[in-house]
């Protein structure tokens, strides 16, 4: 009886060493989750039980507990690693199968689908032509093929101009380059065609108590003009549109309040605007199609302080080539390219299970869901307890390399005693077999 207690602790103490050891090789391994053996101890019992008096028949493994604690994140220069800050997993399709992780070590295969070492896909909700996320599931891929060039449509450009400015005493000719003498202001800003050419368009502010070539320049100056200015536009030192002479540009207005603030757009026959947008529309002569656009000056203003450009923001942009990944920590892929724009490709989705204990492990640190896990819960990251997403960044093993080590010194420990048990078990059995 007392060998195959002691045979039991000696097969325990192994099944314990094992443990550990797969804990120690493993604790450089990204995601990878540490497991501890439990015991239970082992009784004979007959039909009316064991009595009071019933002495142990040894020990078993009762189970292999597995620790999916969060491991500690190591940071890189790859947008494509990843780490959950949180008890979701990255969800893998294995060949039609999904498998779970947290090893978000991934890369782009030759078609840009995101994969991982052993070539499985990461899956998520997909993006449409137009960057939308939608509900449909699969595997995420990265579109690198170049971006179309947009034209520009609209123009927002909102600049402070200073109450208080002196009217220019020359009327504005529109020349190519026009005389500083003759406006007050200027700014300019690159617009695109559709073909993706830049073109340089520029804005001259006159005040409005300046004939500024509206009429006659000996004409008296309109009463309550203090907050009106007139707006010229170039493209390329080319009048925008081109007026009744060859170097007069056609005049807009713009009004403000008197606190300041924008007021109202006029055309050029001094009638509002719709949506207060100036019409601006040119013929090219390099294939692409007219420019046609609207310029927005609702962000402007007319304060007490120096001329200042706020912002001046166009919609429009050349042809561009991808040059980079972006994740956020909602798990939201953004392709960045080299003519400023991004585009959403897709969304990584995680999931979570009932009793994560069930899930059964696979290797290279992935799990399969079981009945004792439960289904799979998916759902987008920051969702309940799924966690978000850490771009740049590698989840470590959670081993706690101090303490297993200590743990295998106590397995040891406990081996060695159970062999010594086996050896005084063959001496008392020598004792008894020597009795004559």
């Amino acid at each position: 009886m007392v060998f195959g207690t002691a045979l039991s602790g000696i097969q325990a103490a192994s099944k314990d060493l094992d443990v550990i050891g797969n804990n120690i090789a493993n604790a450089p391994t990204i995601g990878f989750k540490s497991s501890r053996a439990e015991f239970a101890d082992v009784y004979a019992t007959g039909t009316y039980g064991g009595g009071n008096n019933a002495i142990g028949s040894g020990v078993r493994l009762s189970r292999v507990q597995q620790n999916f604690g969060q491991g500690n994140f190591s940071f890189t220069n790859n947008s494509l690693d990843l780490a959950v800050s949180g008890s979701g997993f990255f969800i893998l399709n294995d060949q039609g199968s999904n498998l779970y992780t947290r090893a978000g070590s991934f890369g782009l295969d030759n078609e840009g689908f995101i994969v991982n070492a052993n070539n499985q896909y990461l899956t998520g909700l997909l993006a449409d032509a137009d960057g939308n996320i939608t509900n449909v599931s699969g595997n995420l891929q990265i579109n690198t093929a170049n971006i179309n060039p947009k034209a520009t449509t609209t123009v927002s450009s909102g600049v402070n101009l200073y109450a208080k400015s002196t009217p220019p005493t020359v009327d504005w000719s529109g020349g190519a380059t026009p005389a500083q003498d003759t406006y007050n202001n200027a700014t300019s800003t690159t617009i695109y065609d559709s073909l993706g050419n830049s073109h340089v368009l520029s804005m001259y502010f006159i005040h409005a108590d300046a004939s500024a070539g509206a009429g006659d320049p000996n004409a008296a100056t309109p009463p309550g003009t203090q907050n009106q200015w007139y707006v010229a536009f170039q493209l390329d030192n080319q009048n925008l549109p081109a007026g009744a002479g060859a170097n007069t540009a056609t005049l807009f207005r713009v009004n403000f309040n008197s606190d300041g603030t924008f007021n109202s757009a006029l055309d050029t026959a001094n009638n509002p605007l719709p949506n207060n947008l100036i019409p601006l529309s040119m013929a090219l002569s390099n294939g692409a199609d007219p420019l046609s656009f609207n310029i927005d000056f609702s962000d402007s203003t007319q304060f007490g302080s120096p001329f200042a450009v706020q912002s001046n923001v166009q919609n429009g942009y050349t042809t561009g080539r991808l040059d980079g990944l972006d994740i956020d920590e909602e798990g939201v892929l953004f392709g960045r390219y080299t003519n400023g724009q991004s585009r959403v490709m897709g969304q990584i989705q995680l999931a979570n299970f009932a009793n994560p204990d069930g899930l059964q492990s696979m290797g290279n640190t992935n799990w399969a869901e079981t009945s004792a896990s439960g289904q799979a819960l998916v759902s987008n990251p920051g969702t309940a307890s799924l966690g978000l997403i850490q771009s740049g960044a590698l989840e470590e093993s959670n081993v706690d390399l101090t303490g297993e080590l200590v743990k295998l010194i106590g397995a040891q420990r406990n081996f060695q005693a159970n062999a010594q048990t086996i050896r005084t078990a063959d001496a008392v059995t020598q004792t008894i077999i020597n009795i004559r």
